[in-house]
């Protein structure tokens, strides 16, 4: 969304405020509580005027000067606001409803997605914990912030896939895999929903598909490719109890979400059961303009309406144009009323009006700042992924010896967080030379440099004393850091190489023939292939937020093991992008001959595949099992395997489970991953990891968007990674 945010000084100062128990959601309603509220609503729509109907739709950014806005509430013209991101202001208007003839509570929403006080990891980062509970702790974390303030619901979850990382938002989102992107999807849900907010499951659909990886984009999406993808995310929401869906700026084979009834309509509402209300995303209403299929904003905002599009967000289309377009005959009535319905319905769930069955929503309880660090340092601790630790160079130890420090990133306090509140004092955050310094000073000689005039590395600021402190060490630790402003929203790149002269500097450090751990800090997935032939270790640090410098200090020095997968792929190229491991197979499989599927220039392998991530220790498989070898398309079959420690100490190991449909009526993926568990094995120590399957696991989706579930052999494989080669297989049968 973009959106400039507004910063205003708090009423509440959250650092002080006491631990409390854990919420619980405010259940969906079901049975009697349901058809009491929907009995109310049919009431409350009889009393509506069409103003105020269309009001209820209306969905503005707060805007100085405000009277104008409060008296607009007060007419009940406005049913919602986003960016009122102050206690004082929200009470404003709360008193402007209670002026109105109708007193129909209002919806205050901002972007509290993963951060707003204290920052977390991206939710990339989230996706590579593969520990969805935890991603559910660290939404709840966030809310509850973020509920202080009288502030109901978040953009967010953000659960686009997404197999391009030119794509900026990347960042926001659980990767490329729609089998772990659900997974995250609901948790969190639930725990935004359990830290007291409201969700906005985002954007349906297609759009981190965008052709090029330009942001807003156009994506081209066949309906069997787009119910196997990309739709599985929003139903986890769905189920998880979402109570909106922002539609997608993009259009989907040519046609913009926002006025696309078929996608809203049909699949949202009708086949997925969604009854939650829509919204359009910033001013894509207005933006229909833009894409050219409408003429002016008021037949936008027919448009809109008529696919399913409940709030108007920004554009102020419908405010502006509904009522004239409906005494013009253009706009039923009903089509209003529809749309009044949902949103009125999704106001009595969150329990906004006095009469909800159930009792009013109570603001969930703060949790004091000590809690909401330690669950930013638990999630960045478990999200960093070791792809490459050659001679066992890390963790950093007494056989370090003389560590080096290198990049201005070490120095840097950026949480890269979209914003931060402007009353409240911006959280301490320790920087990597700090935090690396206090652990390393009383055992061995610790040396640092800079190098670099800033902490994304666009500009030096001593490369020759970088080089010498270089020189003196026996370990080099170099960090570097994606510029923060080429991640996020309308960051679309061509260039996945490091930033600025960062891969300058790596090769001067290379040239001193010294051991290189590097560190980067990414909201994306990089291309790094020439980068980790030079260095013996590579750790994925993300974009680690307000404790990570903290946490990757402790995993830099061992205190803790790194047991992140990624969960997007890293290409050796950017010419090979989309690249995901899901890849359906070719007539020609690669063989490295000219006349297979490849490039003549590189391999058609990634550099590190999706799910891969290493530890300080080693991992063995075996005795892989398949409970029977015939499965009913109603039936259950169960597979387990051996993990074994294999290495001197304790970690953590990802067990992934993949399938592969040998023959179908389609062409089906070489692989998919259908089950994940995490587990910790001390050394020596072996655990049997027991997976089941049902045979609607395994159901494709047709040309209709329909699931097939088809008899035919499976071959499944079970490892660290989507490269796992431990394999068995079973069959499903007709019955």
């Amino acid at each position: 969304m973009r959106i400039c945010i507004l910063l205003f000084t708090f009423v509440v100062s959250l650092a002080s405020l006491p631990a409390q128990s854990t919420p619980s959601p405010r259940p969906l309603p079901t049975g009697a509580a349901e058809a009491e509220i929907e009995a109310k609503i049919s009431a409350l729509i009889g009393k509506m005027t069409l103003e105020e109907k269309i009001g209820q739709l209306n969905f503005p950014s707060y805007a100085f000067p405000r009277e104008p806005q409060i008296e607009a509430v007060t007419k009940g013209r406005i049913g919602a606001m986003l960016n009122v991101a102050n206690l004082d202001h929200v009470r404003v208007f709360e008193e402007a409803v209670q002026a109105s003839r109708l007193k129909i509570p209002m919806i205050f929403a901002i972007d509290a997605i993963y951060a707003f006080h204290i920052a977390f990891p991206v939710p990339i980062a989230w996706a590579a914990t593969w520990e969805p509970e935890l991603a559910e702790r660290a939404a709840e974390a966030i809310a509850r912030e973020t509920a202080q303030i009288g502030v109901n619901l978040t953009f967010a979850p953000m659960i686009d896939i997404s197999r391009d990382p030119r794509w900026g938002r990347v960042m926001e989102g659980g990767g490329e895999d729609a089998y772990l992107g659900a997974a995250f999807s609901a948790a969190r849900v639930r725990g935004y929903r359990k830290g007291g907010l409201a969700t906005s499951a985002k954007h349906f659909v297609g759009y981190g598909a965008p052709e090029g990886g330009r942001d807003y984009n156009g994506a081209q999406i066949s309906m069997s490719e787009l119910f196997d993808r990309y739709i599985p995310p929003f139903q986890a929401a769905i189920d998880a109890g979402t109570e909106t869906v922002m539609a997608s700026f993009n259009t989907v084979n040519g046609v913009p979400v926002t006025a696309n009834r078929p996608l809203i309509t049909d699949v949202l509402k009708t086949r997925l059961g969604f009854d939650g209300l829509v919204m359009s995303d910033f001013a894509a209403i207005m933006e229909l303009k833009n894409h050219g299929v409408a003429g002016d904003l008021a037949q936008a905002a027919e448009k809109a309406l008529h696919a399913g599009i409940d709030y108007d967000m920004e554009s102020k289309a419908y405010d502006q144009h509904l009522e004239d377009s409906v005494k013009a005959g253009r706009v039923p009535v009903a089509e209003i009323d529809a749309a009044v319905r949902r949103v009125l319905r999704v106001k009595y769930r969150m329990g906004l009006f006095e009469d909800t069955p159930g009792g009013q929503r109570k603001r969930p309880p703060p949790l004091d700042e000590a809690s909401v660090r330690k669950t930013a340092r638990d999630v960045a601790r478990e999200s960093f992924v070791l792809v490459k630790n050659n001679g066992a160079t890390l963790p950093i130890g007494p056989q370090s010896g003389t560590v080096a420090l290198i990049g201005a990133a070490a120095l840097s306090v950026n949480d890269h967080s979209w914003y931060g509140p402007a009353g409240l004092e911006k959280p301490r955050t320790e920087t990597l030379h700090d935090a690396l310094k206090a652990r390393l000073e009383s055992k061995q000689t610790f040396l640092f440099a800079p190098a670099f005039a800033d902490a994304c590395g666009l500009s030096f600021e001593d490369k020759s004393k970088a080089v010498e402190t270089a020189r003196a060490a026996d370990l080099i630790v170099f960090i570097v850091s994606e510029d923060c402003a080429v991640s996020g929203e309308g960051a679309s790149r061509v260039d996945l190489g490091l930033s600025g002269v960062q891969g300058e500097m790596l090769d001067a450090l290379a040239e001193v023939g010294k051991p290189i751990a590097l560190v980067v800090e990414t909201g994306r997935p990089l291309v790094l292939t020439d980068a980790s032939e030079k260095v013996a270790s590579v750790l994925i640090a993300w974009h680690p937020g307000t404790e990570g410098r903290t946490a990757l200090a402790e995993v830099l020095t061992g205190e803790f093991a790194p047991s992140g997968k990624l969960p997007m792929t890293f290409p050796r190229s950017v010419g090979q992008i989309p690249l995901s491991y899901n890849e359906l197979p070719t007539s020609r499989p690669s063989t490295g001959d000219r006349y297979t599927t490849g490039y003549v220039d590189e391999k058609p392998t990634p550099l590190y595949p999706f799910g891969h991530g290493l530890s300080y220790t080693s991992f063995s498989y075996s005795g892989l099992a398949v409970g029977k070898p015939l499965l009913t398309r109603d039936g259950t079959i169960d597979i387990r395997v051996d993990v074994t420690n294999t290495g001197s100490r304790s970690g953590q190991e990802v067990v992934q489970l993949y399938t592969r449909q040998l023959v179908a009526a389609r062409s089906r993926p070489l692989r998919e991953l259908k089950g994940f568990q995490k587990i910790k094995l001390a050394p020596g120590k072996k655990k049997t990891v027991r997976f089941t399957l049902k045979a609607s696991d395994l159901a494709y989706h047709d040309d209709t968007g329909e699931p097939v579930i088809e008899p035919g052999k499976f071959d499944v494989f079970v490892g660290g990674s989507s490269a796992a080669d431990l394999k068995s297989e079973f069959r499903i049968v007709a019955e």
